[in-house]
């Protein structure tokens, strides 16, 4: 494809001078007070903070300008018995450095660490689980799979879950429950995103997943071109809309279920109908009565977030991670496969 020329882009807000202006004091106190509080409670903290204030720069000969300043904040923090039986995990991103609480977050992981203790086997099988955001997005995570797999050009040539059979793409069908919507915009106040993504295309608010249809696509500019479409630009984030439940109203509503505070380790097994595995960790609970009753071993799971996003139970209040907002689910017949040993 030829260069782009000029384009228009909105004006980002994904900078904060007070990120800006941290010092070496201000990390200094975010580590001091995670330590400390782990130390009162005789707990091994291991955390990483980061925090950076750089811009975006596009330019090329065709005439093309593209600038974004951004500041952002990374905390995460996992805490461990002495004895390694227990642990606990918190994490956290934000634009604004004074949003961070690194007491409040290392406390999260302080008191999972402390109630893993002991944990107890119980049979894999078809669980009603509690998803944290933590559990739904990271590198690796169910959800970012699932944005990452909206390539109109793969669904198209039959290498997607979105190619229909016969040829094309499944665009505006109904494919998930229809509490189900997702999109994306840079000027989200919570989690700003880039205006412009890799190739200089305009990023604007897109709706991907409306009320469990499929809406919109991505259509890089060669497969636009194919098509006669408009190219699509690949968001730096995406915002999946919520309730206002927590998640100990949702421990509260749950009669029977597993909590899991993360997952890792996630794998391919069938791209086609975005089949995962992996495992769960640092911190996994079993629920009774709408009480967490006592920890539970760790579990591998083979399951996919398009069977998971049709059996959505509840949805909770969306918080901000990795640069999306996501809220914690409530998912029933979730499949654990087996046992693992690790914590």
């Amino acid at each position: 494809m030829p260069l782009l020329g000029p384009q228009q882009y909105l004006t980002p807000v994904s900078f904060a001078q007070t990120t800006a202006n941290i010092t070496p004091d201000f990390r200094a106190k975010a580590a001091a007070d995670s330590i400390a509080l782990c130390q009162d409670r005789k707990l091994t903290a291991a955390g990483y903070l980061e925090d950076g204030a750089s811009f975006l720069a596009m330019r090329n000969s065709k005439g093309l300008e593209a600038y974004q300043q951004d500041t952002s904040l990374d905390f995460s923090v996992t805490v461990r018995t002495p004895d390694g039986t227990g642990s606990g995990y918190a994490v956290a991103d934000f634009t604004d450095a004074n949003k961070l609480d690194a007491k409040a977050l290392t406390k999260i992981a302080a008191d999972k660490a402390a109630g893993s203790v002991n944990a107890k086997a119980i049979e894999p099988g078809k669980y009603t689980v509690i998803l944290e955001p933590a559990a739904l997005v990271s590198d690796e995570g169910l959800l970012n799979n699932l944005m990452y797999s909206l390539d109109a050009r793969s669904a198209d040539e039959g290498r997607s879950f979105l190619s229909k059979k016969g040829g094309g793409n499944k665009l505006g069908q109904k494919l998930f429950d229809e509490r189900i919507t997702i999109y994306s915009d840079p000027l989200n106040a919570e989690a700003p995103g880039n205006v412009f993504d890799g190739n200089g295309l305009p990023t604007k608010r897109m709706t991907w997943i409306e009320k469990g249809v499929m809406k919109n696509m991505y259509y890089s500019r060669f497969w636009a071109q194919k098509n006669n479409v408009a190219p699509t630009a690949f968001p730096s984030g995406f915002i999946m809309e919520g309730g206002t439940q927590t998640v100990q109203d949702m421990i509260k509503s749950t009669e029977k279920g597993i909590l899991v505070t993360r997952l890792w380790y996630i794998r391919d097994v069938d791209p086609q109908t975005l089949l995962y595995t992996g495992l769960t960790r640092d911190g996994t609970f079993y629920i009774e009565n709408g009480k967490i009753k006592h920890p539970v071993k760790n579990f591998r799971f083979n399951e996919s977030p398009i069977i998971m996003l049709n059996n959505i139970e509840a949805i909770g209040k969306p918080q901000r991670l990795g640069g999306n907002l996501v809220p914690p689910l409530k998912i029933r017949d979730f499949t654990f496969t087996s046992l693992s040993d690790a914590v």
